[in-house]
């Protein structure tokens, strides 16, 4: 699968029980601007390129902030940007890494040009996490900033964000995922989803789904072989009266065929296309349908391979804007179709229902009101499950855990079913905090969890839960509650057969947090590498302190071990325990940055809860990247400050942030023009 200019060319294999020529069925796809290339003889399948001209259009959501507003906080950011940042950098940072000398391959000199550039935002975002740590300038540098130039510098990097131009960014064309595919074909045929069981996982990553292996065209192929035989008649056989619902009533006349067929067609394409389709797009479709009948195909038969070419199209099968639009500045509005199926598949995983593509219809899906009071329906709905499968699991880090390896001889209770139970429990609480309107703040600090008797005795509850039924518990201890005691994150951030305090602060860090934490130095032995002899006696506490004696990580570690160490009363699975496995005593105690103290878990539940705003930050960045299909940059930022401002007047709350985002300006936006100013900024 390519992408050109707007043009999509899918090559699909067609089965090999209709013996027309390739080259014929070729040409009936492509577009005219395409050639038809040669292909060996003697293929056993005979394979099919399908083109579709795809157009961009699109409506959305006024923006929040006034220009005027962010002219003048632009203005402050580059005041704050030459006062604080280029003299830091010039002093500290550009002999390294300027022209002349570029250590790690970092040249700061362009950056300093061009600082608001979106692909420079990644760079200043790891030197302010080195700089926040201590780690630059390094330790044995000739000259060291004070803590004002480390805190005007970091003062800069945060108002960056003001520098970027107003830009929704590009809408990420993407193929749909294993599960939305599945989930769309039931929606569309009523199918079971697991029809889409032999497609390979996607691989979680900064690549996104828009391209097609041979193979993977294959597998397309022969699911959607295998959905048309169940839905629709072969072989010339009349279709049943459930069947005529996709196929309608056969033309009386050959004359009439066409007409039908057409009829069909718009019906099928506006199903699947999840939108009205093209008559360019319909006209491709009765292309196909014309083959057929020309190469003696019975006019059901015809249908049956026009309803396949809808399967294997791009349309179908990616998530696409639709439309140019009347950009100004380069930007554009989704459309309300394009809307309606954005929305659908961030909560849902699957396409849009009839309530929203009535209102798509309608062009009405756009207007603030309606689209909020959508949002606010589709989480209500248990389809919104999909929410934690898709981006839950992914932010905690629980996506991982059913092949996750664990000791089996310290651990013979995480199997299979022990596995599911620590997911389903993550699952439910979650889907209970967005559907209870909780505040952020209960994702760290909550009184309830959901047990099962396989679960309960990790919590000490054995005795009080049973069944194999999830089911809402009060917890009495403190400790627990929330997602820091949490056994599947506990054994997700644990190593297979001991817990791992790094791991876990690094974790609370970034994750609950939001703290960008620099990658470890090069060459840094593990703790199973220390002298066996010396390490002989002491706690795990205690080797991980003299690890740290090691100048390159005692800047990181001061900050992520005392996390790390406040859940090491959790084992690696997630019990609790007052002694580690050495025997001796487990010290919770410790110090946050800025003297906050704690000496136990709850006491660190407590302290993260307190932070609401960077807690409702941390989830914001999270899950718009996740609407949005790509890295924040630039304005996001800007956008992300607004969506929090508004949450925290209603007390941070969930449906609130979910609301904001979903109707948030580039989410229901798009830019049609690339930028071409930052293209040599990063040379």
């Amino acid at each position: 699968m390519t992408v050109g200019d707007g043009r999509w060319c899918c090559r699909a294999v067609w089965a090999n029980s209709y013996p027309l020529s390739f080259v014929t069925f070729c040409s009936c796809f492509a577009p005219l601007s395409m050639r038809i290339p040669e292909f060996p003889s003697g293929l056993q399948l005979t394979q099919a390129l399908c083109g579709f001209m795809l157009f961009f259009t699109g409506t959305g959501m006024a923006e929040s902030r006034g220009d005027r507003d962010f002219t003048a906080l632009q203005a402050e950011a580059q005041k704050s940007f030459q006062e604080g940042v280029t003299p830091f950098v010039k002093t500290y940072c550009i002999r390294c890494h300027g022209q002349d000398q570029q250590k790690g391959g970092i040249n700061f000199q362009p950056a300093l040009s061009h600082p608001g550039e979106a692909s420079i935002a990644k760079r200043w975002k790891q030197a302010a996490a080195n700089v926040k740590a201590h780690d630059m300038p390094p330790a044995n540098a000739k000259k060291q900033p004070t803590e004002t130039e480390r805190q005007a510098f970091l003062d800069g990097i945060d108002r960056i964000k003001f520098l970027s131009r107003k830009d929704p960014g590009l809408f990420v064309i993407r193929r749909l995922t294993k599960v939305e595919y599945g989930n769309t074909l039931h929606d569309l045929f009523g199918v079971d989803p697991a029809i889409a069981r032999e497609l390979p996982d996607e691989v979680i990553g900064e690549g996104y789904l828009n391209t097609l292996s041979p193979l993977q065209t294959e597998q397309y192929l022969s699911i959607a072989n295998e959905v048309l035989d169940r839905i629709l008649p072969a072989g010339g056989k009349t279709p049943n009266s459930a069947q005529r619902r996709w196929l309608g009533q056969a033309p009386r006349t050959e004359d009439d065929s066409s007409t039908a067929a057409k009829t069909v067609a718009a019906s099928l394409a506006r199903k699947a296309f999840r939108r009205p389709p093209s008559e360019a797009e319909l006209d491709v479709l009765l292309e196909v349908f014309d083959l057929g009948r020309s190469n003696g195909l019975p006019y059901y038969d015809a249908l049956r391979l026009m309803a396949k070419a809808v399967l294997v199209s791009p349309q179908f099968l990616f998530i696409t804007p639709h439309g140019e639009g009347q950009p100004v500045g380069g930007i554009v509005r989704l459309d309300d179709h394009q809307l309606a199926s954005r929305l659908s598949y961030l909560l849902w995983a699957t396409m849009p229902d009839a309530e929203l593509s009535a209102l798509a219809d309608r062009g009405k899906l756009h207007e603030p009101a309606v689209l909020r009071s959508q949002v606010k329906r589709l989480l209500k709905d248990p389809r919104s499950r999909a929410l934690f499968d898709g981006f839950g699991a992914q932010w905690l880090g629980l996506a991982g855990l059913e092949s996750k390896t664990f000791d089996t001889a310290k651990f013979p209770q995480m199997n299979a079913e022990m596995r599911l139970a620590m997911y389903e429990e993550a699952r439910l609480f979650f889907e209970s905090l967005v559907r209870e309107n909780r505040s952020v703040r209960w994702f760290v600090d909550s009184d309830y969890t959901f047990l099962n008797r396989t679960l309960a005795p990790i919590y000490g509850l054995e005795n009080s839960v049973t069944g194999l039924r999830m089911r809402r518990v009060k917890l009495k201890d403190p400790n627990r509650g929330g997602i820091l005691g949490m056994p599947g994150v506990l054994a997700t951030t644990s190593f297979p057969n001991r817990t791992s305090p790094v791991k876990r602060g690094v974790w609370v860090l970034e994750q609950v947090l939001g703290e960008k934490v620099p990658p470890p130095p090069p060459n840094v032995p593990t703790l199973e590498k220390q002298d066996q002899k010396t390490i002989a006696h002491l706690t795990l506490r205690q080797r991980t302190e003299l690890h740290r004696t090691e100048a390159v990580c005692a800047n990181c570690h001061k900050i992520l071990d005392p996390i790390g160490f406040g859940l090491e009363n959790f084992d690696a699975i997630g019990r609790w325990r007052d002694r580690d496995d050495t025997g001796g005593a487990i010290e919770a105690a410790g110090e946050l940055p800025g003297g906050k103290r704690f000496s136990a878990p709850k006491d660190l539940k407590a302290l993260i809860a307190a932070r609401p705003d960077d807690l409702a930050r941390n989830f914001t960045e999270k899950f718009l990247a996740y609407a949005l299909c790509r890295q924040l940059e630039g304005y996001d930022e800007v956008v992300v400050d607004q969506l929090v401002e508004t949450a925290a007047k209603e007390g941070y709350r969930l449906q609130t942030l979910i609301t904001e985002i979903a109707t948030s300006y580039p989410f229901t936006h798009r830019r049609v023009q690339e930028s071409t100013a930052s293209a040599s900024h990063e040379k």
